[in-house]
């Protein structure tokens, strides 16, 4: 129902309700029907079932099946390190969930409040889950608002809807009846919803809708939505189930081909879960857990708090950003932008008329250096304090205040008058409207100023004076406010951040677009976005209206060149994120306030406001920003895609290793040749050669054009790009290499060639992983030093290597034995080879074009 369209009669009928408020008897009965005034919460999931579906990825099922077999087949230390990495990685899982339970839950804590309720005549304090329809609510400054009401008394009563509406000014409630039936929220100033705050005034109201049915409970409703999969889920998710395509049909093959041969089966099995443990990186989710770990803690120094790992690397998919208006883009504070003066006549005091009412018609404080007070009223006051002639205290000790009238609904203005010359000066400020209809004789120049301002979004003020002779306590306001002289007026705006210009131009270099969600006004809005870059010739602007009138379809035509919503609804802005996310693009989303939520949840990333957002936003989102500043965000994607670069150098890194270590152990038995790897040289390989290196690529610097590219094509693979081509033909490399020094060595029946063997793919692997580090640039034109930890992991695991061949010791555990002089020389040749094969592919992959 249309609570605000209904006259007060209407409306207490259709409530079955009267001034004089609910009889116990009517409460207890309406409680039943309606239920408590509170937010039910969807069935969560047991703790337990949470950690259990950690075990459902493709590839952690294949790592527990290897497991079991090199259990069965006596493995205890292949069994033992397997489990490890798959346990360790689904408590980190199960934890980042856990955590994202708490949404709903902050929803409710924050809506529970004390209520002033009439009933049976008498006022009493009731918690806020007790209210039902037709209950009769009293309202002060600092009260919230304990349920969906219907204004029916107001004194100066002013309500900050930010949390529900984005609008950053408190609205002025009156209860009078609004006749349109669409009127955005923001727009009913007969009504006062659940979850805002009461700012100034007081007023009286009637319960309208409680629980699930108000605003913030279909907002809670929205929030029920699953959580949008991240980039890098979807594509590890891929990335498992072609893996385990590969391996079971490789393994199946090697298996079939040892029958065929006549090797006994059980040694078949033992190779073909050799085999299996070869080909997963077991290493690889611990390793892009810890990557995503470092991200986060550098985007911690730049002001911005990731709550859920896999954001880190969403931020580097990203192709919209919606933002939020206030606060983000702007500075969340009015600024006067200019004033016009139309009269001159106090010119002897040192001041016209228009500065004298800046300075004398406000009520605000100064307290410990802060202007305290209404938006509007502590930006004139901030900007006559930056005048070069700043007010004297004289000034206000001739000029005593002696009567005010406050500003009001109906009258639309603020009057004050002050003791001047043996007489009395009136000053009166309001809306441009206001002060014509007061004036001796109406300005055409105010008129013309006043509506070139509004035509830019800006808010204007206008101010008119008059002297009196006197005033006496019982004199009608009317005649105080009438036969005025204009004294010019100032226009004043949210300003744009310095900052958020350049960080706009570098999205769009970066092939990011902008667009401005916000509940402001259509031309403020447009005015902010036109400042700072964001809209364009030929883009759009729309408000909540017209975008209630376009179909699903129709949004998905048009999506792409709108960038800016005014006035628009929570509902409204999921179906923004969504629309954009049909379209393939990845969409971060900001927001600070409840309204925000539920798109906060459904973007790919949702992005809170850390110093003026809400609880619930800050639950609901994926990153935080701590200084909510937009310029952050951009700094964010770009440690984004810096994290993904070096995510595809671990993935090429770790698979090629393991795809030569495939082909070692595939081809070995084709060609005649013994098995050239125990699996305990296998793990070494993949968690101690593979893990080191790997784990210091987190490290790498962004490479130089990082910034100058387009986001990464939304259906892209982490083989794409030339990773997949990287991977075979380097793993085929390093197999032969390995394979060609075994097939010598037996035929030279050298005792020491598993080792020679085990040491060729370790080595050649460190050599690998130098190579990789830039996709462009030579190894030593990127720098060696560049990254420090990587060039320590690469001396370290070669120093681990060398005591694995010498040591007594790690020669009885790891089955090695000492090589001799000429022998580590052959293996060092063979990495060097490759080194230099892998860079020699870079000028390639600038031809064509892998980029």
């Amino acid at each position: 129902m249309t609570w605000h369209q209904l006259s007060l009669e209407d409306l207490f009928v259709a409530l079955r309700t009267t001034p004089k408020g609910l009889n116990p008897e009517e409460v207890k009965l309406r409680r039943d029907t309606y239920g408590l005034n509170e937010l039910t919460e969807k069935q969560k999931k047991p703790a337990w079932k949470l950690f259990l579906l950690q075990f459902k990825d493709v590839m952690i099922v294949i790592l527990l099946l290897a497991a079991v077999i090199a259990g069965l087949l006596g493995e205890i230390v292949d069994m033992g390190v397997i489990m490890l990495i798959v346990t360790l990685n689904a408590v980190i899982g199960f934890v980042q969930e856990y955590r994202a339970e708490k949404t709903l839950e902050a929803l409710k804590k924050m809506s529970v409040v004390m209520a002033s309720v009439v009933r049976d005549e008498k006022m009493m304090i009731v918690p806020s889950p007790d209210l039902v329809p037709g209950d009769v609510i009293h309202l002060e400054a600092g009260a919230s608002i304990p349920a969906d009401i219907r204004i029916l008394a107001a004194h100066q009563l002013q309500v900050n809807e930010s949390a529900l509406t984005g609008e950053s000014l408190p609205v002025e409630k009156q209860p009078g009846v609004i006749s349109a039936a669409d009127v955005s929220l923001g727009d009913r100033l007969n009504m006062a919803y659940k979850g805002t705050v009461v700012v100034k005034g007081r007023g009286e109201g009637v319960v309208v809708e409680t629980g699930m049915k108000t605003e913030i409970g279909k907002i809670a409703s929205l929030l029920e939505v699953d959580e949008t999969a991240t980039p890098l889920k979807k594509r590890m998710a891929a990335f498992g189930t072609t893996l385990s395509y590969i391996i079971i049909g490789i393994c199946v093959l090697l298996f079939v081909v040892g029958l065929l041969k006549g090797e006994r089966p059980l040694e078949m099995l033992l190779l073909a879960v050799s085999l299996a443990v070869a080909a997963i990186p077991e290493a690889l989710p611990a390793l892009i857990t810890i990557a995503l770990s470092l991200g986060a803690k550098r985007m911690m120094i730049r002001k911005a708090l990731i709550r859920k790992l896999p954001a880190v690397e969403t931020l580097g998919a990203v192709s919209f950003v919606c933002s939020d208006k206030t606060g983000t883009l702007t500075l969340n504070r009015m600024t006067v932008e200019a004033q016009h003066q139309l009269d001159q006549d106090f010119s002897h005091l040192g001041y016209s008329s228009l500065e004298l009412g800046m300075m004398l018609n406000h009520d605000t404080r100064v307290i410990d250096g802060s202007v305290l007070g209404d938006p509007t009223e502590v930006a004139i006051v901030q900007h006559y304090l930056q005048w070069p002639t700043a007010p004297h205290e004289e000034v206000f000790l001739q000029l005593p205040r002696v009567a005010e009238w406050p500003f009001d609904a109906v009258r639309k203005c603020m009057t004050t008058a002050h003791t001047f010359n043996g007489g009395v000066l009136i000053i009166c400020k309001g809306a441009e409207e206001s002060i014509q209809a007061r004036l001796a004789k109406p300005s055409d120049e105010l008129h013309a100023t006043a509506t070139r301002w509004s035509s830019e979004g800006m808010r204007v003020i206008c101010f008119a004076y008059k002297v009196m002779d006197t005033i006496n306590p019982d004199i009608d306001i009317a005649s105080v406010e009438s036969g005025l002289v204009v004294s010019g007026a100032v226009a004043m705006i949210d300003p744009p951040r310095n900052e958020v210009i350049s960080s706009i131009q570098q999205c769009k270099q970066a092939g990011i677009k902008t667009v401005m969600i916000t509940g402001d006004h259509l031309l403020t809005a447009r005015t902010i976005a036109e400042r700072i870059g964001i809209l364009d010739k030929g883009q759009q602007a729309m408000d909540g209206q017209e975008l209630a009138t376009l179909s699903e379809e129709a949004l998905d035509q048009q999506v792409e060149n709108i960038r800016v919503y005014a006035r628009v609804t929570p509902e409204q802005k999921l179906d923004i994120v969504r629309s954009l996310q049909r379209k393939g693009f990845y969409v971060a989303m900001t927001g600070d306030g409840v309204n925000d939520a539920p798109s906060l949840k459904a973007a790919d990333i949702g992005v809170a406001m850390g110093i003026n957002g809400t609880d619930v936003s800050k639950e609901a989102a994926d990153m935080i920003l701590l200084d909510d500043n937009f310029s952050t965000i951009v700094a964010a994607i770009e440690e984004g895609r810096r994290i993904y670069d070096n995510i595809r150098k671990f993935v090429r890194y770790i698979m090629t290793c393991n795809s030569a270590e495939i082909w070692t152990i595939f081809l070995a038995p084709l060609l005649g040749l013994p098995m050239p790897l125990l699996p305990i040289h296998i793990l070494w390989i993949n968690l101690v050669t593979d893990g080191l290196p790997g784990l210091a690529l987190a490290n790498e610097p962004a490479e130089k054009n990082i910034m100058e590219r387009p986001p990464r094509n939304a259906k892209e693979n982490l083989f794409a790009r030339g990773v997949g081509p990287h991977i075979i033909w380097v793993g085929m490399l390093m197999a032969a290499l390995t394979l060609g020094i075994q097939a010598w060595a037996v035929h030279a029946n050298n005792d020491h060639w598993q080792t020679m063997v085990f040491t060729v793919l370790s080595l050649s692997q460190l050599a690998h992983v130098l190579a990789i580090r830039s996709e462009h640039q030579y190894l030593f034109r990127h720098g060696l030093l560049s990254n420090l930890p990587l060039t320590g992991a690469v001396v370290m695991t070669f120093a681990l290597q060398m005591a694995v061949i010498y040591l007594p010791f790690a020669n009885s555990v790891l089955k090695t034995t000492p090589l001799t002089m000429v022998e580590l020389l052959i293996c060092l040749g063979a990495a060097v080879v490759l080194f230099h094969a892998v860079e020699l592919e870079k000028p390639l992959r600038k031809y064509f074009k892998f980029t």
